[in-house]
């Protein structure tokens, strides 16, 4: 487990740091670059250097650290997250999460959620997959950990498929893809068809490039969730599904998490190649933060029953 922990973890952040420079762009598949580059002047990222990551990789930490210390819970959380605003510390943060964090920097006892269904919340997913050894429980967790930002339903079921993917993955249990998108159906028709519509589109072979044009790639998780199913459907070596999902343009930072996400839960750390897992910020922090999750994972696997 430890190994495809630290994957999930550490090749999220890859995805991120490639997406970074073309977060908000168009697409750029016909002229792709392997690898990390810093964002054109002027963009909101161009403080960023080749390597870094996002608010999403930020958020994913947050939590993650939290989980590790045996601290979690939702108020702590959005007090973190509203001490990182404060501080300017978020990095092009998605505009719903920016909106929670003004509610809470005006007072932090009442609801800060948005009914929104943007992306900014489906980073939130992943440090539940990997430190609750019971499915139901780790989703209920991170749909609660969601409505700090995020309070609408279709934002609750794109967390919640997104867990479901990557706990399928991390445990190395039989269609990953088939249990999200049916957790999607259950949960959302419209999250749920999205998904088996970019599916079917990556079965009949469609291109890319045109598929992208039907599926979209905006910051909405009814194009961000889908396109990722696609790309992670399409591309099964790692340095091509990380470098298309860098170039897909729109939400591409979000996009590369999600494909990162699961191709270091399928396959672990040797899914990386080395020359990106070399020069990634804080790769060592996030290593030693996987290790940690693994440990609150083994001694909640070892409590007895409730």
């Amino acid at each position: 487990m430890l190994e495809n922990m630290n994957g999930c973890m550490l090749v999220a952040a890859v995805g991120d740091a490639l997406g970074m420079p073309n977060e908000s762009t168009t697409p750029t598949i016909n002229k792709m670059r392997y690898g990390y580059r810093k964002a054109y002047r002027g963009h909101p990222n161009d403080g960023l250097s080749a390597g870094q990551f996002t608010d999403d990789t930020q958020m994913m930490i947050l939590i993650g650290t939290l989980l590790a210390d045996g601290r979690y819970t939702d108020e702590r959380y959005a007090l973190a997250l509203k001490e990182f605003y404060l501080r300017e510390a978020l990095r092009f943060p998605d505009g719903s999460v920016a909106v929670a964090c003004g509610h809470l920097v005006k007072d932090e006892h009442s609801p800060s959620g948005v009914k929104s269904t943007t992306a900014g919340c489906l980073p939130v997913a992943l440090p539940f997959a990997l430190a609750y050894p019971d499915l139901n429980e780790g989703t209920e967790r991170a749909v609660r950990a969601c409505n700090v930002t995020h309070t609408h339903p279709a934002a609750h079921a794109a967390v919640s498929t997104v867990v479901t993917l990557l706990y399928y993955a991390l445990h190395g249990m039989p269609d990953p893809i088939a249990k999200a998108q049916q957790r999607a159906r259950n949960e959302d028709d419209l999250l749920g068809s999205k998904i088996r519509t970019a599916l079917v589109l990556e079965k009949e072979g469609m291109e890319t490039e045109t598929a992208l044009l039907k599926i979209g790639n905006d910051v909405s998780l009814f194009q961000t969730l889908p396109i990722a199913f696609f790309l992670i459907s399409r591309y099964s070596q790692p340095a091509d599904l990380l470098t298309v999902a860098a170039n897909v343009g729109g939400n591409t930072d979000t996009i590369g998490f999600l494909c990162g996400a699961y191709l270091g839960a399928t396959k672990g750390m040797g899914a990386i190649p080395e020359d990106l897992l070399t020069p990634l910020e804080d790769r060592q922090r996030i290593e030693l933060l996987a290790q940690r999750i693994n440990g609150a994972y083994d001694r909640k696997l070892k409590m007895p029953d409730q």
